[in-house]
């Protein structure tokens, strides 16, 4: 504990002394740092995407390194510091973990979850907020990971499919009135019921415990994989991919699908 203690107040000099010394530094706000804060976020996931140790350290330190400079920001302004943020998170935790500090029971994580929403619609009733079960959701989540963040606070309020299996009712149900559309050329109503559908599959994939982002995310890293070997393959034989006819591609393709099994 005293060599992270140590490190963690090395890290709050660290950054007194850029704020201090650095132009650059000196010249960054709230606003400024927002998006390197959203880039810093997904280059951390790319990274547990790949289970890659030595760059998840070094994302999270990167990341780690926002939050310190934002509580910075706030101290400079008499709003608030690093303490305030760390008892803040921490009294949050204990308050929201009864079953850890206090007499409540959760039998499995599915209990550990439906008890953390219900103390977060109290908390809010407590503040005179609004009870809306969706309104934690950020509105700056990206569209897939937001799709699955509402299913599953819908989910913990009990609206949901009673049976996993029955989720593909509504999968079908969707793809054929984007079918309907399509064939109506309605582009907006198309674009609606895409939209429809991919919330409905998101659903899907909340039910069966696979995490949609993730998933497509390997899909696309498996699509990139191969189509670079046709690439590549094309290049071997002196042709360019718009010279290549679709046979000669799908057979490239293939190929790099053995490979990826005897791999």
């Amino acid at each position: 504990m005293d060599r992270k203690l140590a490190a963690f107040e090395r890290l709050l000099r660290v950054m007194d002394e850029l704020r201090e010394k650095c132009p650059w530094d000196r010249k960054q706000t709230f606003d400024s740092l927002r998006m390197n804060t959203i880039e810093e976020t997904y280059e951390l996931a790319d990274a547990l995407l790949d289970h890659d140790m030595d760059n998840i350290r070094k994302e999270l330190g990167d990341l780690l390194l926002h939050v310190v400079f934002y509580a910075k920001l706030g101290d400079e302004q008499h709003a608030f510091d690093i303490a305030d943020v760390a008892d803040g998170i921490c009294e949050k935790l204990i308050f929201r973990h009864p079953h850890v500090f206090g007499d409540t029971t959760a039998a499995d994580a599915e209990q550990v979850k439906q008890n953390w929403e219900d103390i977060k619609l109290k908390e809010k009733a407590a503040n005179h907020e609004k009870k809306r079960v969706l309104s934690g959701v950020p509105r700056s989540l990206p569209a897939l990971v937001k799709a699955y963040r509402i299913g599953e606070k819908a989910a913990a309020a009990g609206f949901d499919w009673q049976k996993r299996e029955d989720v593909w009712g509504k999968v079908k149900e969707e793809i054929g009135e984007l079918q309907r559309e399509i064939d109506a050329s309605d582009e907006r109503r198309t674009a609606e019921e895409f939209g429809d559908l991919f919330f409905a599959l998101v659903n899907a994939a909340r039910l069966y415990g696979v995490d949609p982002e993730a998933a497509l995310e390997a899909c696309n890293r498996k699509f990139i994989a191969r189509f670079t070997h046709i690439e590549e393959e094309a290049e071997k034989q002196g042709l360019a991919l718009r010279d290549m006819t679709l046979e000669q591609m799908d057979r490239l393709w293939d190929e790099a699908k053995r490979q990826e099994r005897e791999d």
